[in-house]
This record gives structure tokens, sequence and C-alpha cells, in this order.
């Protein structure tokens, strides 16, 4: 989980005139000798406080953060010092003001001690002066017989803090925050953590030291923010996959994710979410609300409003959500939408399927990004982590879909005054024309081509048909989830068939809307198709960020993974993912080194199991170095401090690494 207590902080580098400024206050020497004299020191207020006695003053405190979970909560941080006396202090930092630990200690209190020095005796060590952490306040928490809201005391999740730390820092806080004493837990967040409270969980009972652990904490949360936000439309309750489908103006409330979504003005579910998950990668990309909250459909706020306009609103806290017009509506989308067409990149001078390997990043718009990026991802990763095959182009799209007059057919339905205003009518009428080119025939030497590539590549594997077009993957826009891919079997003849069935998810309903609402073109909008083996019976997949989402201040790496087939981007009911955090540890200098914090558990491993073993978590990064690298010089981003690339991947039936797709992550 993300903390702000890291202890690579120390060494970062100073603002220009931080220094400068220092040098006109005093630097006192400071130690913690048992013959000082007891007590704490006075503080200024706007440094901070020795005890928090009500809310107000914890809020003052407190600095907004992004945690895992939870977007946007209050943290306030906390240094204990003469933790090896017999007259222990605890300090609460205005964390607004006092961004570090370290500072804290030597420009509040004057702590003549240097980075390291400090380091040393806080941090990985049974030889304490100090113990630094943070209070994270869970307000959406709630446990039966609990009460509601939760303050939980963390430290640094890697740090192995043993059980007298632990108890020492619980008793001076539950004192110090008297306001709050009965919500205060102590939340072992890392590996080694849980570890040292399992093994002496009958002392932290006998103590009577509250502890709550990870998955408890995410299981008991009623609320929670993936993207903030304001959204305007017709609130609409769907559940599973038997409902029409939501148009640009709706605000749905989701009883379960769907496997697909179109664009839509804001999100609410009642099934929880990662932000890896297709559902919160199309709310980044298009800047929709989008958050969690349990039985939502019961709250009298919400169900008062079902079928009615609504302005709808995520914030960190909870939402906003009340009557609107649909002159707002209507506003509100003229302003969100561009004000020019758009017109895709489109290539048809390329006539001839590909290898991936005689092509690359530049051939994006004869193949897609998702082609040209995997064929990309060969020329720079080890063997065998990423599938050979092919690319089908653009041209056979346009040749196919000209010779047997299907543009003129949708040129024709899209003129109709019934499918331009009903989104039902609209929808029907998409199903229908994917249905006619399925039906159309293929131009018989593009049919012999397929048919080539077919003998070449069925000879020991099913062929995964994978869309790859020119309106997606690309920067600003990952279209995550528009169009549909497939997997061709000996059984099924032809390829065309499958190739066919990606060629007419071009022409989803969610995929039309989305080209609509961005002003898209839809006739030079293009499908290329990435053909590769098929992976059966693998043994987990998952999605990475070549970045830190929680903390990226320091180089890092967030991933999802799932086990078997059970998709991270599209969850089903009660699957959550596992979520790992791999932070760079700037503390080592010789050699970078990474720490990896389990942030949540897979729902679908037994307790105490892992979804992917270390060595393929050091394989990913690995090979996670190598892309963000690679790809930030293929985009000109090696000034762009946010640029990362967006990866999924998986692990083979046995035990193979296999990077499936690269593109650049859109927030």
């Amino acid at each position: 989980m993300k903390h702000t207590n890291f202890q690579s902080r120390l060494f970062s580098p100073l603002p220009d005139g931080y220094m400068e400024a220092l040098a006109i206050g005093p630097n006192l020497e400071f130690s913690f000798a048992p013959d000082l004299e007891p007590g704490a020191l006075q503080i200024n207020p706007a440094d901070g406080d020795t005890s928090i006695t009500s809310r107000a003053r914890f809020e003052e405190l407190a600095h907004r953060d992004d945690v895992p979970g939870a977007i946007g909560v209050r943290e306030v941080k906390y240094l204990i010092t003469g933790v090896d006396t017999d007259s222990p202090q605890v300090y609460f930092l205005n964390t607004n003001v006092h961004k570090y630990h370290f500072f804290f200690a030597r420009d509040v209190l004057g702590v003549g001690l240097s980075g390291r020095e400090f380091n040393n005796v806080t941090y990985f060590t049974q030889d304490r002066q100090f113990l630094a952490g943070t209070i994270i306040a869970h307000d959406q928490f709630a446990q039966q017989g609990e009460g509601d809201g939760l303050y939980a005391m963390e430290f640094w999740p890697t740090d192995p803090v043993s059980f007298k730390f632990i108890a020492l820092a619980y008793r001076l806080i539950r004192e110090a925050v008297s306001f709050a004493a009965e919500k205060i837990a102590y939340h072992p967040s890392g590996f080694e953590q849980e570890r040292i409270y399992t093994d002496a969980q009958s002392e932290f009972e006998a103590g009577g030291i509250r502890v709550i652990l990870t998955d408890d904490i995410f299981k008991n949360l009623r609320y929670s923010p993936l993207n903030l936000g304001v959204g305007y439309g017709r609130l609409r309750i769907m559940d599973g996959a038997n409902f029409s489908p939501p148009g640009i103006t709706t605000v749905v409330l989701f009883k379960s994710l769907p496997n697909e979504l179109s664009h839509v003005s804001g999100v609410l579910s009642e099934t929880p979410q990662t932000p890896l998950s297709h559902v919160n990668l199309r709310a980044k990309q298009n800047n929709t609300p989008n958050a969690y909250m349990a039985d939502a459909a019961k709250e009298p706020r919400i169900a008062t409003l079902l079928d009615q306009l609504v302005r709808y609103e995520v914030k960190p806290d909870d939402i906003d959500i009340s009557p609107t017009t649909k002159a707002e509506v209507d506003a509100f989308f003229e302003n969100q939408r561009p004000s020019e067409e758009q017109t895709p990149v489109r290539n048809l001078a390329v006539t001839q399927i590909q290898s991936l390997d005689t092509i690359g990043h530049e051939n994006l718009d004869a193949f897609g990004a998702k082609a040209a990026n995997v064929a990309q991802l060969r020329k720079i990763l080890p063997n065998g982590i990423v599938p050979s095959g092919f690319a089908v182009p653009f041209y056979f799209y346009n040749r196919f879909m000209s010779e047997a007059g299907l543009y003129a057919q949708i040129r024709t339905l899209r003129e109709t005054p019934d499918f331009q205003n009903n989104e039902d009518v609209r929808d029907r009428g998409l199903k229908a024309f994917r249905k006619a080119i399925k039906r159309a025939p293929v131009p018989e030497d593009l049919k012999t081509a397929l048919g080539q590539v077919q003998a070449i590549m069925e000879t020991a594997y099913p062929i995964r048909c994978r869309s790859s077009t020119n309106n997606e993957d690309l920067e600003g826009f990952n279209g995550a989830g528009l169009y549909d891919s497939y997997t061709h079997r000996p059984d099924e003849g032809h390829l065309e068939k499958s190739i066919k069935q990606v060629w007419a998810s071009l022409w989803n309903f969610r995929a039309y809307e989305e080209r609509e609402f961005y002003r898209i073109d839809h006739f030079t909008t293009a499908m290329g198709v990435l053909l590769h083996r098929n992976f059966d019976n693998e043994l987990a997949n998952g999605v990475a960020l070549t970045k830190n989402i929680y903390f990226p201040d320091f180089s890092g790496f967030y991933v999802n993974s799932q086990v078997g087939e059970a998709l991270v981007t599209n969850p089903g009911p009660n699957a959550i993912a596992e979520e790992l955090l791999i932070m760079r540890d700037a503390a080592s200098s010789t050699q970078i080194t990474y720490e990896k914090i389990r942030i949540r558990a897979s729902s679908l491993v037994p307790a105490g199991e892992t979804v992917l073993p270390t060595d393929k978590i050091d394989q990913l990064v690995t090979q996670m170095e190598i892309i963000q690298s690679h790809f930030k010089a293929v985009y000109g981003a090696d000034n762009d401090p946010d640029f990362a690339m967006d990866i999924e991947f998986k692990l083979d039936a046995d035990r193979q690494l296999i990077i499936k797709q690269a593109r650049p992550w859109v927030d």
C-alpha cells in the first residue's frame, strides 16, 4: 500500500533554495539521553501537535492522498521520539506543511542527525530511537458491531516493526487521539508485518490491540472512488447482460460489472473495481466519474432519482447526486465533445499480410497500434516472451467492406431518423449490420491469403484473432473494450469466419457511440487483425503499469493479476484481483532493487497464497523496465515524467511469462 513515510524520500532532491532557507534557522543538536527532562517539546500548532482531541483538529493536520482502494483519503503522519527510553512522546505532523518525517524531526524538534543517521535509528532495526508512521482515516469503513469509520495506524509496509514497538505506538496514539480512540486499529500493511502479527497474535489479543487486515479494510469499505469528476444524464440501474445498452447521456448504476461498456456519463457500481478494470480505464479516458458504493440502489437519495435526469459527482468522501434539467444535460455534453471532426490515419497502400517480425511501431497506420506494438515488443524482449504471429492490414477490411456493398448499407442506415434519435433502434440496427458483415463473402484473393496464413499457424495451436484498429491503443485514447477478439479453432473451418467477426466488432454499439461522441469519422476508422497462437489453460493473467500510480514521485510498477482465465479487465462478480505495488528501493545505492507490496489478495486463491510467484514478478519487472525505457523513446516522451505503458500479460500452462500487449497509459 502506498505510504508516505517511505525512507528513500529522505534522500530525494530538495527544492531550489531549500538549503538557503534552512541556513537562517538554528541547527540544534538533540539526543534522547535518559537524563533529559521528560515531556513533550512545545511546538507551534502550525507545525503539528502532541494530541488530537477533535475531528476538526485531525482535518487541520491531515493531507489528502490516494491509497489503493481509496482516493483522496485524509492522512496524518506521526513521529514517536524516545522509543528507547522511559519517556516516549508522540508528535502529529501538520502533514500539509511537513512532507517528511525527517525534516519535521530536524526542523521542528531540533534533532541533530543527518538523514541517513535518522533513517538508521527509525526504520528496519530493533534498536530504534524513533517510530515513524501514518494514521489513515477510512471514513467509509463500516464493520458490524464496530461502528462507522476507521483510523488505521500504519508503518512502512516492508518495515518489520516488532510487537513491542507496535504496542507502544498503539497505546500512545489511542491516548493522544482521544476523540477516535475506539476507532483506531493497527493495520499490518505488508507481508512481513502480517507474518509478525500472525506469529504474535496471542500477544496482540492479550494486549488489547485492535488489528485490521488489508482484506478486511477492503471488504468493509462502503464507498470507494475510482475516478473523480462530474457527469450529467439519466440514472439507470443495470444488472448483468440483460439490459439494452446505455447511451452517452446515461449515468449507470451497475449491480455487477459488465463485460462491455459503451460511453456513458457516469458509473456507480455495487461491485468493487480495480484501477485497471476496463470500466475504469474507459472512465479515465473519457473523464467519466466512477465509484463503488455498497448497496447503492438501496440508498434513498439514489433510489428516488432512478430514471430521472441527474447531476452526478464523485468526490473523495462521497457522491453528490441531484435532479437536473435536459437543458443542463445538453449543455454539458456539447461542452465535452470535440468541436471538430476527427479523421483517423489509415494507410491502405500495404496490401499483404505481414509477419510480426517484418513490421514495427512505425507501421501502426497500416495495421493498428495493437499489432504494431506487439511487433515492436518482439524486437526488444527476449525470445519466448512475446508471441510470434501475423498482422492483417486495414486494406483487407476496406476492400471487403467496399466490394460487399457494406459501406453503402451502413450509410443508408445512419441517415434514418430513428437510427439517429433512438438508442434502442440504433443498437438493433447495428446488430443486424454486424450479421450482414459476417454473412458477406470475402474477395477470393483475400480469402486465399488468409487461408495460407491459417495453414502456417494452425499446425499446433488455435489462432487468436485480435482487433487492431486505428482508433484504439493510442496516446490519449486507449479504446479499452470497444472491440472484440475471437479464438479460431481447427474445427471452425476457414479463418475468414473469425476474421469477419473481428471486422464486425468495429460496429459494436459501444464503439459506434464512442466514435460518434468524439466526432470520429466512422468510414476512415479501419480494422486490422493481430494473429498469434491462443493460450489455453493459462495459469494467470494480468495487467501492469510501468508507473507507480499511488506514489508517482518514485519509480515503480503497479500490477493486477488473477488466476487462470478470470479476467482482471472484466472481472466476474465477487472476483477481486491481486494488487501489487512494486517500488524502487532508493536506499540501495549499489544496484536497483525493489520493494514488493501486496495491496490486496486475490479472492480466488486460498488465504495466504498469491497469484504471481516471486520469480515471475521479478521477471515481469525486468521486462517492464525495458518496455518503459524503449517506448518513452518511441513516443518521444523522454522528458515526460508522467509517461507510462499499460501492459497485458499472462502465465501460460507451462508457467512461461507472455506479454501480449503494450499501449500508452491514459490518465
